[in-house]
């Protein structure tokens, strides 16, 4: 049972470590850019998914 936990808590840290860099790599302000961090890193589940609902948009996905 603390396999599936372990397993689980590492695929939460290896999407938020791309949702970050995701983040970094947005043509958003450095102030919002701050805040999506922070959120990602305090509430990750949560903040990923406002990220990817709600987040900038690069050039390539709106084309």
């Amino acid at each position: 049972m603390m396999m599936g936990y372990s397993l689980f808590g590492l695929v939460v840290l290896a999407i938020d470590i791309w949702g970050i860099v995701n983040v970094l790599r947005s043509g958003a302000s450095t102030g919002a850019k701050a805040l999506w961090v922070l959120l990602i890193i305090f509430l990750p589940l949560v903040g990923l998914i406002l990220w990817f609902l709600t987040g900038p948009r690069s050039a390539r996905a709106v084309a």
